[in-house]
């Protein structure tokens, strides 16, 4: 049994081709209409002034006056009216006595005949034209006075009458009407052809959907555009944004109605308007928007010409947070091994000492060191009471003295248990404390001269202070306003490396995220000293500019 085949809906273009078809034939259609009334009645109006001037040049005619006072008018006025006829092109020439009788027409038997039509206007002078039906059929015709002259000039002595038959006026608008037609056919023509031209790009670019399909993919669209976590920007050639999801702008931080807008114009950093506006495909590139980091993946549209840029935006903030705490930890870790390393070998000299018989060395030497480890321990201890914090120093110290750095703490550093904020995450003061420490400690440890990294971490009434310095080179003044870019490092500009990557840059992120600011100095050790100020009574969100 064969299955019954469902019919689908005309696709859009065929629907709108059809309509255009019909338009078009009615527009045509109608055009035809009122020229043919238009010429119809201009062909009338032509025929009335046409014969009214060939019957009022006979009237006029001189010979026309003598002939019709003769005792034979006929002999002389039939030749000379068909003459006229020939002439003139009209259907008769009739000239007759006031009476009403014929002196010419085209068919000589009817001469000597009464006149069928009105006369009484030409009698009393008038010339005046109407439609009537004489022995010809119905026709258009005029009727003029022939007048006496001097020295009676205002008597009338004859009529002439001229007039085209109904039936020639229709030939003519017939005749105008097959030239009207085949045009009418004509612009059809040209018309169907460049609907279906027309049509068939449209069917192209439409894939042969109808209304309803094209609806439908409108709605899906929409729905998939806004439910995608990631975000979606679409640029046309002249970069200008043409669309843009939800996830899109909170990813670029944008706000209002950017749809537009060219790219250069939203004040995103200057690397990831390049990026953005590249030519070439850019595949899973880091960069730093106000409050985050994106996985930026750009593609051209494919196409004769460049027509635009497909760019799809991923969130890399809590991955970079999270690598950044794995990075602490795996410090932390090494740091623990470092002194464990160090605590064998410090525990391997107290057992030699012991079998060498000098117990009370073993003693003093144990208790020295004992000491030492324990005093940095209680500083770090006393003078931070967040536990975070606390941890991240001590294991930063460790790290540092591996690498032959000093790591301390200036007296004024003082945070006390509970006065941080719960809007101030523990994991944004890692990545600031952390990074400046790293950078502090390896420029330091660059430099021939003994190295050291001074911290401050001090807690006001209405501000978190965190300052570190180190006894490095120092900044150079030309990279100031470049040193929180992402991917800047003094290294590539051959200094010392306090830029390394994305530090910095997250560093500047996390203080903007917080409400807070980061500023660049010189320390008094002569090295780069970063000063980062975190509010502590207000919001994340309400943060200012770095």
């Amino acid at each position: 049994m064969r299955k019954p085949r469902i019919r689908r809906p005309r696709s859009l273009a065929s629907q709108l081709f059809a309509m255009q078809i019909v338009l078009v034939a009615a527009v045509v259609a109608a055009c035809a209409v009122f020229a043919y009334i238009s010429d119809r009645d201009q062909a009338e109006e032509a025929a009335r002034r046409q014969v009214t001037a060939a019957a009022a040049a006979v009237a006029a005619s001189p010979a026309v006056r003598a002939a019709v006072r003769s005792a034979d008018p006929s002999a002389a006025l039939q030749p000379y009216a068909e003459q006229v006829r020939h002439d003139t092109g009209v259907d008769f020439v009739t000239i007759m006595s006031p009476g009403g009788l014929r002196w010419t027409h085209p068919d000589p038997v009817r001469i000597g005949e009464r006149f069928l039509g009105h006369t009484a206007p030409a009698l009393g002078g008038r010339a005046f034209s109407e439609t009537y039906t004489g022995t010809l059929g119905p026709s258009v015709r005029a009727v003029v006075p022939v007048l006496a002259g001097p020295p009676a000039p205002a008597d009338v002595t004859a009529l002439v009458s001229a007039g085209i038959t109904v039936d020639a006026i229709s030939a003519e608008v017939r005749r105008q009407l097959t030239v009207l037609f085949c045009v009418a056919v004509a612009v059809l023509a040209l018309g169907g052809a460049g609907t279906y031209l027309l049509n068939s790009r449209l069917r192209r670019h439409t894939h042969g959907m109808n209304a309803t399909e094209l609806g439908h993919m409108h709605d899906y669209h929409e729905a998939a555009l806004h439910a995608v976590r990631e975000g979606l920007l679409m640029l046309d050639g002249r970069g200008r944004v043409a669309l843009i999801n939800d996830a899109g702008r909170e990813l670029l931080g944008l706000h209002g109605d950017v749809v537009g807008r060219r790219v250069d114009a939203l004040g995103l950093a200057p690397a990831l308007t390049d990026a953005l506006l590249a030519t070439a495909p850019r595949v899973d590139e880091v960069h730093l928007t106000a409050e985050r980091i994106v996985v930026v993946n750009t593609c051209p549209v494919a196409g004769g010409e460049r027509n635009g840029t497909v760019v799809t935006l991923r969130d890399h903030t809590e991955l970079q947070a999270l690598s950044g705490e794995l990075d602490s930890v795996r410090g932390l870790a090494e740091a623990l091994r470092s002194q464990a390393h160090e605590a064998a070998n410090r525990l391997h000299a107290v057992v030699s000492l012991i079998e060498l018989g000098r117990a009370e060395e073993a003693v003093d030497f144990a208790t020295a060191e004992l000491e030492l480890a324990q005093a940095l321990t209680d500083r770090v201890v006393a003078a931070v009471a967040e536990p975070v914090l606390a941890a991240l120093l001590l294991g930063k110290a460790a790290q540092a003295n591996e690498q032959g750095v000093e790591l301390v703490l200036t007296d004024d550093t003082r945070v006390d248990d509970g006065l941080l904020p719960p809007g101030l995450p523990a994991r944004d003061l890692v990545t600031v404390l952390g990074n400046l420490i790293d950078n502090a400690v390896e420029a330091a440890r660059d430099t021939r001269r003994p190295g050291r990294v001074c911290v401050t971490v001090r807690a006001g009434e209405d501000e978190l202070l965190l300052r570190v310095g180190d006894t490095g080179p120092g900044i150079p003044p030309e990279a100031v306003d470049e040193v929180f870019r992402r991917g800047w490092s003094t290294k590539s500009a051959g200094a010392v490396p306090h830029g390394r990557g994305l530090g910095l840059a997250l560093v500047q992120q996390a203080a903007r995220r917080n409400g807070g600011t980061v500023a660049l100095g010189r320390s008094p050790s002569g090295g780069a000293e970063f000063t980062v100020r975190l509010p502590l009574c207000v919001r994340p969100s309400e943060g200012v500019p770095a």
